[in-house]
């Protein structure tokens, strides 16, 4: 017998290298299309509106301008599901209170509702009144600008959600507005005043947002968790905390999240939700006593008692989030529209249901295909969250909307909800010090702890805080600059 026929064990060796190096290329080659299969279905949904579009416009005047930025408004709800939902869904998944799957499930529910059912029907003319409309001149200056507005703030929350930074998409479009509306009619044109309300609203947002979670976590540690028995505590305070919750979204939902069905004014929101706060207060009680039974009395066991109130608080975010922002984002679509249809563009523009549902369904895609990357830093990357503290992020949400509506500040939900999990990270950081600087005195001064070993135990992640604060910071004036070049390439299209 030759030689050639000798079995060589080696080969099998090599062969075993080869598979698994074809087994490595099919794993990489799959990891590598979902990013683009996502991208595909994206493309698709754009173009489902556009078509969408031209069927209801028809051979209309016009009717390509439409088709052009009802495909620029698709975009810009994918951005919106990719980016802004992360806020509200972001602390329920980083407390393992909710799966990425259901988060999902249930923020593609109850934005498209809040959308849907309760988006307000009247969107102030030009991004609640940045601009004066009638600097623009005429129709198409102004169609124009509104493209420009509307595809800078959808390119802008898209690179933002490429870098990891949640960003206020209504930030995004008031800076697309104000952008196109300075290449367009110069200056003057832009209601400073108001800019300088929404450049307050970027340090008072989060700052709010931050100080209430704070000081609500700082209420569960002091009569919950550092209690001798955890568990009698629990069932006197968590039920106050849910009806203080119940109170809130109540009054929340009724001030920003039902404009479109019934217009409430803030004494009377108040006023419902001090009742749902007792109704709920007194419905917990038996329902907080049941859960406990059997608890052992640890920090652990606390967490089964907050885990449906913040599935609860996630879902009316949600629903609050689809009820105005939706609205605000579409808004220069609607806005386009309008002018297209009848040539008015200085009255206040209606939202049709068609330009909502492309929103809605917009929200649900972005959220389904590149949601999970800003739920996780969210949820996990700033600080970790426990459902205590996630509890309170968003709590503090519903609660400084309604602060900042009795006040008359224009507010972020997005910089709110961040601030609020800052806020936790930041007291965890102070409180952990506060009980180390108490323990070393009880042990009678123990070595100081080295500069090396405090860098360790920071709880809050610098590079996100400062990534995120800068993304806040840059917001307004990059979409602005992007919006006014834009304005400037379509002007000289349309000549």
């Amino acid at each position: 017998m030759s030689d050639n026929n000798n079995f060589d064990p080696s080969h099998l060796e090599t062969l075993d290298r080869d598979l698994g190096r074809l087994s490595t290329l099919e794993q990489a080659t799959g990891y590598a299309s979902r990013p683009l299969m996502g991208m595909g279905i994206a493309l698709i949904f754009v173009v489902f509106a556009a078509l969408v579009a031209a069927l209801i416009f028809g051979q209309a005047d016009n009717s390509f301008i439409v088709v052009i930025a009802a495909a620029f408004g698709a975009y810009m709800a994918l951005n919106i599901g990719a980016n802004d939902v992360a806020n509200n869904m972001g602390p329920a998944v980083g407390a393992n209170a909710m799966s990425m799957a259901a988060a999902i499930v249930v923020a593609a529910i109850f934005e498209s509702a809040g959308a849907l059912l309760a988006g307000g029907d009247v969107v102030s003319t030009i991004a609640k009144g940045i601009i004066a409309p009638e600097s623009m001149g005429s129709s198409s200056s102004f169609i124009a600008a509104m493209m420009a507005a509307l595809l800078a703030s959808a390119l802008w929350v898209n690179l933002a959600t490429w870098i990891g930074a949640p960003v206020s998409t209504t930030h995004s479009v008031v800076g697309g507005v104000m952008g196109a509306g300075i290449a367009a009619a110069g200056f003057a044109a832009v209601s400073w005043g108001k800019m300088g309300a929404i450049a307050a609203s970027w340090v008072i947002s989060p700052l709010l947002g931050g100080l209430i979670a704070a000081g609500f976590l700082w209420f569960i540690k002091a009569n919950i968790i550092y209690r001798d028995d955890k568990i009698a505590a629990a069932r006197r305070w968590v039920p106050v905390l849910v009806g203080i919750m119940a109170g809130a979204f109540s009054s929340y939902l009724a001030v920003k999240g039902l404009k479109k069905i019934v217009s409430i004014e803030l004494g009377t929101a108040l006023l419902i939700g001090l009742g749902m706060a007792v109704a709920a207060w007194v419905v917990m009680i038996p329902v907080i006593r049941h859960q406990s039974r059997n608890l052992e009395n640890r920090n652990k066991s606390l967490k089964v008692l907050f885990g449906i109130p913040l599935i609860v608080s996630a879902a009316l975010l949600s629903f609050a989030h689809g009820a105005n922002d939706v609205a605000n984002a579409v808004g220069p679509l609607a806005a386009i529209v309008q002018a297209s249809a009848t040539g008015d563009f200085t009255q206040a523009v209606s939202i049709p249901l068609w330009v909502m549902v492309i929103g809605a369904l917009g929200i649900s895609f972005g959220l389904f295909l590149f949601g999970p990357k800003l739920i996780r830093m969210v949820g996990n990357q700033i600080t970790k969250l426990n459902p205590m503290r996630a509890f309170c992020v968003a709590l503090s949400a519903a609660i400084t909307v309604i602060v900042a509506s009795w006040l008359g500040l224009p507010v972020s939900s997005t910089h709110i909800a961040v601030g609020g999990v800052f806020g936790v990270g930041f007291f965890r950081e102070w409180d952990t010090a506060r009980r180390m600087r108490k323990a070393k005195q009880q042990l009678d001064g123990p070595p100081e702890v080295g500069p090396e070993e405090r860098r360790r135990r920071k709880l809050v992640r610098r590079s996100h805080f400062m990534t995120i604060a800068a993304a806040w910071v840059i917001t307004v004036p990059a979409a602005a600059v992007l919006s006014g070049g834009i304005f400037l390439v379509i002007q000289g299209i349309i000549g």
